[in-house]
């Protein structure tokens, strides 16, 4: 989804799945609070690509050159399939995936409103520093989930090829100016706080989503690993600002 790097916590993933996550959708969603968190989680996961899909096609009427412009249609068009794939799922575990995305239209779309680029270059950083930040969020989530349904989050979350043009395309516009690059690190902390605050409010908003992810269904985190698993979305992203040049 988006710009995404591999994680650098991939390591600490279980070597070894155990509870819900060694077991398929078709016996994890016998228990109705699971397969509601799950609908949600791929709710929330849709619109964020279908908004992706929106917000690069319009990044590609900022984009400098021709050769830009159609690498982030291309980037586009990716994001649309993962919609699709999400989509598709949803109604094949029968629910309308319309009604699974509506209650995180208003917290994403009060997101980007308040995070909105004022040119290319924060539109690169957005992409690869924001959405990341949620992307690691969702991975840590789907080292919990089933099989068929952790499958496919991380299917969606994968990279193509996005981090690489970030880096790129704003590596060169600081090494022409190199100015720039405390504007970008400014905007890239106010993205952190934004995106981190974004996605406490999704989960604490739901409550089969909240109920999950803190023990009560599934593997969930006890309140200490929910510290520790930011505090790795923490680490990752100040990774990231060092490959765009930039300090954290």
């Amino acid at each position: 989804m988006r710009f995404m790097t591999t994680p650098d916590n991939a390591s600490d993933a279980p070597a070894e799945h155990t509870g819900v996550a060694a077991q398929d959708w078709a016996q994890a969603s016998v228990e109705p609070q699971y397969r509601a968190a799950v609908v949600d989680l791929l709710g929330a996961l849709a619109y964020g690509e279908l908004a992706a899909f929106e917000r690069l096609a319009e990044d590609a009427k900022l984009a400098p050159t021709l050769a830009d412009k159609a690498e982030l249609a291309k980037m586009a068009s990716a994001e649309f399939h993962h919609f699709e794939q999400l989509r598709d799922r949803l109604t094949g575990i029968g629910a309308e995936p319309t009604e699974a995305m509506e209650p995180f239209v208003a917290a994403l779309d009060g997101f980007h409103r308040q995070t909105a680029p004022s040119d290319w270059l924060e539109g690169l950083v957005k992409a690869y520093v924001g959405d990341s930040i949620a992307s690691d969020f969702y991975r840590e989530v789907a080292a919990r989930l089933d099989a068929d349904t952790r499958k496919l989050v991380l299917a969606v979350l994968d990279d193509t090829g996005h981090a690489s043009f970030a880096v790129e395309k704003v590596r060169a516009a600081i090494d022409a100016d190199p100015r720039v690059g405390g504007r970008l690190a400014l905007w890239a902390r106010r993205l952190m706080g934004e995106a981190l605050s974004q996605s406490q409010r999704v989960v604490a908003d739901r409550d089969a989503l909240s109920t999950m992810l803190v023990g009560g269904v599934a593997d969930g985190f006890d309140l200490a690993e929910v510290g520790r698993m930011f505090s790795r979305i923490t680490e990752a992203h100040t990774k990231r600002m060092a490959a765009l040049g930039l300090a954290a």
